[in-house]
């Protein structure tokens, strides 16, 4: 089984690098951790960059996940071939890219592109976001799928991700304590579908949500709080029709033995307990 430690960063091309890097720290409120050869990377914790906006095709986006040795990701590399997944090895300059020791690329059974990561660079620097939107670290990712119950199977078979909730047939992933670091949602198309900053409190999402007022940013769902996690959560759009999250208190699973994965309905209640509805056409029937 190959042992997910935690997701490492998101790389997502763009037709428009400038306007992606004032989004980055005007909006989302990241402090960019290094700019050049068409990319520009960007801090959210103690890592050197938990996000990457390069110069390339928008749906050209990478989800990473770091492992906990070389040996692993060699495992990792041999089971996946095994599995009819073909590998690609990360080149030294890719890796000095991705700011990692080493690295194997593959695509999950959506097509979905995925990096397993050797020793992402760890900043020598505290993590000061342009904006003070609260932000304590880059936390969970969701994935698109065509397929649910074939990539859960892929994700808990041939990972090490359990089962927390779903809410209908999309399963929310643990890797380790954290609610979810990967959620699974059914639509017709590959990439990723959101991306989620934690934030220190409540406060900070409410804050958030007049600042991306004041930008004219579009908010699509929110301010509300999950049934599932019970985060407080703000959803907005981003560059190239990504969507954001930020959060606060999310729950944590501390007693694998007790606790039992729970079923939510696929309709507005079953993603807020506040009632807000969202905008966003992975969440609707």
């Amino acid at each position: 089984m190959i042992h997910l430690r935690d997701v490492s960063y998101v790389r997502l091309g763009t037709r428009d690098l400038e306007g992606a890097t004032r989004y980055a720290t005007t909006i989302l409120g990241l402090e960019v951790g290094e700019r050049g050869h068409g990319a520009a990377y960007f801090k959210s914790d103690q890592r050197e960059h938990t996000l990457c906006y390069f110069e390339g095709d928008p749906a050209d986006q990478v989800v990473a996940f770091e492992v906990d040795s070389r040996a692993e990701l060699d495992a990792a590399g041999a089971e996946l071939e095994r599995l009819g997944h073909p590998v690609h090895r990360g080149t030294a300059s890719e890796a000095e890219q991705r700011k990692v020791r080493d690295f194997i690329a593959f695509r999950d059974p959506t097509g979905n592109r995925i990096e397993l990561v050797w020793r992402p660079q760890m900043s020598s620097r505290r993590y000061h976001g342009t904006r003070d939107a609260g932000i304590t670290g880059f936390s969970h990712i969701g994935l698109c799928t065509t397929d649910a119950a074939r990539d859960e199977a892929f994700w808990t078979s041939v990972c090490n991700a359990r089962v927390s909730d779903r809410i209908g047939d999309a399963p929310l992933l643990r890797i380790d304590e954290v609610h979810h670091k990967i959620a699974l949602f059914p639509t017709n198309r590959t990439g990723i579908q959101h991306i989620n900053h934690q934030v220190a409190s409540s406060d900070d999402v409410q804050r958030s949500l007049h600042h991306l007022r004041a930008h004219n940013i579009p908010v699509v769902f929110g301010p509300g709080r999950h049934p599932t996690s019970g985060a407080r959560f703000l959803y907005f759009e981003g560059p190239d029709g990504m969507v954001y999250e930020y959060s606060s208190g999310v729950s944590s699973i501390a007693d694998e033995l007790l606790y039992r994965e729970r079923q939510f309905e696929f309709a507005p209640p079953g993603f807020c307990m506040w009632g807000s509805e969202p905008q966003i056409r992975e969440f609707r029937k």
